[in-house]
């Protein structure tokens, strides 16, 4: 029985990628690297430092001690803030707020399971935090997404197993991470790059509760006969 709905955040909620990408890109050109074209689609769902080690594999040449990658992920980190101060409720993506509202009619958990550590400070400007029963701190963690850990964790503050979520990704790394962590995954964007998700739908704007738990209930069917 579908007990709760856990959510990535970048993506999903609020489309801040283009605001990451733009800090990665100002911090990379300071240390004299330029990105590749496709460098989003590497970088959407990634841990800090897994970005920023991306990134400098970009010049391999050049060697960083832990020290100094602390500093460029600290600095990439202030130059975010900075372009999502004025981010407002506006910036919710289309369907989400009316899908956050039927799960919490219906008595569902609601939890968020964002690699970014700025989560709570961006679902505060976008007036969802109150919205949200757990959302974990990814810097508790050991390993980052596509691990299953975060996934886990977060069913974990729901008070929930595995086979009583659902879960929303737009990343390639997020559905392998709920795939993992043995999670029903929602995949949000093109077929081709979130192979393994349960349910795909275009955009968030389809996102329809009623249809998502039929998928739901039919899954588990399926996987109890």
């Amino acid at each position: 029985m579908l007990k709760g709905l856990i959510f990535d955040m970048d993506g999903v909620l609020t489309r801040t990628d283009r605001y990451h990408l733009a800090a990665w890109e100002q911090l990379a050109k300071s240390i004299g690297i330029e990105l590749p074209a496709n460098a989003n689609e590497y970088l959407k769902g990634r841990s800090r430092l897994d970005s920023l080690n991306y990134i400098l594999e970009q010049a391999p040449a050049v060697h960083y001690t832990a020290t100094q990658k602390d500093e460029l992920c600290a600095r990439k980190n202030t130059l975010y803030q900075k372009l999502t101060a004025d981010m407002t409720p506006a910036d919710i993506l289309p369907g989400i707020y009316t899908l956050l509202t039927a799960a919490k009619a219906q008595g569902l958990r609601l939890g968020v399971a964002s690699a970014s550590q700025n989560a709570p400070r961006l679902l505060a400007k976008l007036e969802l935090l109150d919205s949200f029963d757990a959302i974990t701190d990814p810097a508790t963690l050991s390993a980052s997404k596509p691990d299953p850990a975060i996934y886990n964790q977060t069913a974990k503050l729901l008070g929930l197993s595995s086979g009583e979520v659902m879960s929303f990704e737009d990343a390639a790394s997020g559905i392998e991470s709920i795939k993992a962590a043995h999670q029903f995954a929602v995949g949000i964007g093109s077929a081709e790059e979130l192979v393994g998700a349960d349910v795909i739908v275009p955009n968030t704007a389809a996102l329809d509760l009623i249809m998502l738990t039929v998928q739901f209930d039919a899954n588990i069917s399926d996987s109890v006969n």
